[in-house]
């Protein structure tokens, strides 16, 4: 019984968790990543509406199938399959409007103020859930965001420096 309500709570996790960690994680590396182009607004809110979209059903895609193939109730699959792409599409929402409406040196500084604090408050959720130190799995989590948001902002800057 408790193994059956345990598999229940982790797959509520599932609906919104892959979602918004994909999301916040993106985003992130966009805004950052981006924020040197000619016209970083347009750049940024067009990438992250591409990703919003065409990679947001790729993933959702993935995690149906994923499922499907874990013999999870089928009813189950298609809930976690719309609230992960919900999920995703209204975090990148909020990134859009960021870029949209501040300035965009300060729109790169809410945003990944914005976003890393997402990631920790959805890291500290599922550490409680999972009975493990908040800490570490914040630690781990905001660790792997950082470095892509590194490895984005490093090769933004070579190709800047290779277009110039």
């Amino acid at each position: 019984m408790l193994k059956k309500i345990t598999h229940h709570l982790r797959l509520h996790q599932t609906r919104y968790s892959f979602g918004m960690t994909s999301a916040i994680v993106t985003n992130l590396a966009l805004v950052v990543g981006l924020d040197w182009t000619s016209n970083p607004k347009i750049s940024i809110v067009a990438a992250i509406l591409v990703i919003a979209v065409a990679d947001n059903i790729a993933d959702s895609l993935g995690i149906h199938i994923f499922q499907e193939s874990e013999q999870v109730e089928k009813k189950e699959v298609w809930i976690s399959t719309i609230t992960n792409f919900l999920a995703r599409f209204f975090v990148s929402l909020t990134f859009i409007l960021l870029v949209l409406f501040l300035p965009i040196k300060m729109a790169v500084f809410i945003a990944l103020v914005w976003g890393l604090s997402l990631l920790t408050l959805l890291s500290y959720i599922i550490a409680k859930d999972e009975g493990e130190s908040p800490f570490m799995e914040i630690l781990k989590h905001l660790g792997i965001a950082v470095l892509v948001i590194a490895a984005s902002e490093v090769i933004s800057r070579l190709i800047m420096s290779n277009l110039h």
